[in-house]
């Protein structure tokens, strides 16, 4: 019979108390698996106490001195006497194991000759005592971000531990990402689903909804942490792409340059019933400090799409109409399918660049300019990504109001020398985007929904990975750009259903992402 080794770390800054830590231990002794051990990291001390918690023959207290938590897990591996090891990540969630937690998880290792680790679905227990099952995604070589929710509870054959070194001690926060991408490299990663009442066990944490910009908040010693990791894997996978690799330029033909003396950038907005902002959008790019620049307009929601009666004042014959301001034009789709709408607008566009422009948001005056200014600056930018400024739309006022809690978001992830390898590791590159409409041509376009899982969802995101394959990206660091939320935007009040459907779809685009890195490597 195998043997399973338990390590959950005690320590005086526990997300709850001795009692709940207790009722974990319990829940252990009870297990219809009987060959265990638990392993207690205790990282207050090398000469404390045993925790007020019940004592058992099978526990091994093991004080230790704190120097990091992969520090502290290497030292309780080294207790371990099991064939395999259960690493709990219970230091702000309190853990309650089911009956038959161990035996299931170990069963399923042991049926897979290849297994590195099996992670399971859970049922989260919130704040308020209410209970909600949590469904994991699958694993595959694409899932390289660092925020996936893999669960508190891994078991690993100790075989898989052993000829890793255990975890990498020089993290202080990367080390649970890292431990998972090494184990990937070589094993795979068995995923025990849950039906009704089938969550193997039970994770009590205050919960937390869903927001897009979380990622800001995380230190940048953390996000430094997470990219050294997703880089050294990278390299590890030979998916990695070295600073200038693979560059080339952007030609034109002085004929083809010729053509957009008239109109050097074409702003594509496409849009579905969103009458109450259109016209905020367009008089953005109206605005612009560069003048010959036109709008296009791509409402992809048929005749009777109001958004259309918004347009209509701005183009010639309208209320808004100034032949002395910049073009805008109308092209009307009736399948809402936000590829198609942008490689349309782009097919219909005079402009040498394509810039972005949702139509709930608003370029600043010298956007267009200041991007501009950074493709002249080298042949080989292709693409050039801005920084942007949040605002919120009042729903019972109106009034716009830039949000103060979140920063600039300048994306400062991105370097010249490693942002398209840490591109696979976050959800997103910047805006707004800009880029030669040739190259976007070329490249295929945008997505049309013809990636598994997309759904008019990180189309924008997949052609930023293909570009930094081939060209350069450059950067403004001004915000030129304001994304303005409000109660109908796609960010607003994400559910579960859409969060996961939106992560397998960029998640996908990864995966496709590293098998072309690793021709590009191959040649």
């Amino acid at each position: 019979m195998k043997k399973i080794s338990v390590v959950m770390v005690y320590n005086d800054k526990l997300g709850y108390d001795d009692k709940e830590f207790d009722r974990s231990i319990q829940k252990l002794i009870g297990q219809n698996y009987n060959n265990w051990e638990l392993i207690i990291a205790d990282e207050r001390g090398a000469n404390v106490a045993y925790p007020a918690v019940t004592k058992h023959e099978k526990i091994i207290h093991a004080p230790l001195d704190f120097k990091s938590r992969a520090h502290s897990i290497n030292q309780a591996l080294q207790k371990c006497s099991g064939d395999y090891v259960m690493l709990v990540n219970n230091d702000q969630a309190q853990i309650t194991f089911r009956l038959s937690t161990l035996e299931l998880m170990l069963h399923v290792a042991a049926r897979h000759s290849d297994c590195g680790m099996v992670y399971a679905d859970y049922r989260q227990v919130g704040a308020d005592g209410a209970e909600k099952d949590i469904h994991l995604l699958p694993h595959h070589a694409g899932r390289l971000r660092d925020n996936i929710d893999f669960g508190a509870v891994w078991l690993f054959p100790r075989a898989v531990l052993d000829k890793l070194g255990g975890l990498n001690k020089k993290y202080q926060a990367a080390h649970l990402y890292d431990l998972r991408l090494r184990v990937s490299e070589n094993h795979s990663l068995y995923h025990v689903e849950a039906k009704q009442n089938g969550h193997l066990y039970l994770a009590k944490a205050a919960a937390k909804a869903h927001d897009v910009f979380d990622y800001l908040l995380a230190g940048k010693d953390i996000q430094l942490e997470m990219e050294d990791a997703i880089t050294e894997h990278l390299k590890r996978s030979g998916a990695y792409l070295a600073p200038g690799q693979n560059y080339h330029q952007v030609e034109y033909s002085r004929e083809e340059d010729q053509k957009f003396k008239q109109c050097i950038a074409s702003v594509v907005i496409p849009v579905f019933d969103r009458k109450q902002f259109i016209g905020t959008a367009i008089e953005s790019v109206q605005a612009q400090t560069l003048q010959n620049v036109e709008v296009i307009v791509v409402v992809n929601g048929g005749p009777n799409d109001p958004t259309i009666e918004g347009v209509k004042p701005y183009l010639d014959g309208g209320k808004k109409y100034d032949p002395n301001k910049p073009a805008v034009r109308l092209i009307v789709e009736d399948i809402n399918n936000i590829g198609h709408c942008l490689n349309k607008g782009m097919r219909e566009a005079r402009g040498k660049f394509y810039v972005q422009l949702d139509s709930d948001d608003r370029l600043k005056p010298d956007a267009v300019e200041k991007l501009l200014k950074v493709f002249d600056s080298d042949p080989q930018i292709a693409m050039v990504i801005g920084s942007y400024e949040v605002w919120e739309k009042n729903s019972q006022t109106g009034e716009i109001i830039r949000m103060e809690k979140i920063p600039v978001v300048t994306h400062d992830e991105w370097t010249e020398e490693n942002g398209r390898n840490n591109l696979l590791r976050i959800n997103g590159a910047g805006a707004p985007r800009s880029a030669h409409i040739k190259i976007i041509q070329q490249l295929g376009g945008f997505g049309l929904n013809d990636t598994p899982h997309c759904r008019n969802y990180g189309e924008d995101y997949d052609l930023v990975l293909r570009t930094s394959e081939q060209y350069r990206i450059g950067r403004v660091w001004d915000p030129i750009y304001d994304v303005i939320r409000h109660e109908g935007g796609t960010d607003h009040a994400i559910d579960q259903i859409t969060i996961d459907r939106n992560d397998n779809a960029k998640d996908q685009m990864r995966l496709e992402a590293i098998q072309r890195r690793k021709k590009i490597n191959r040649k």
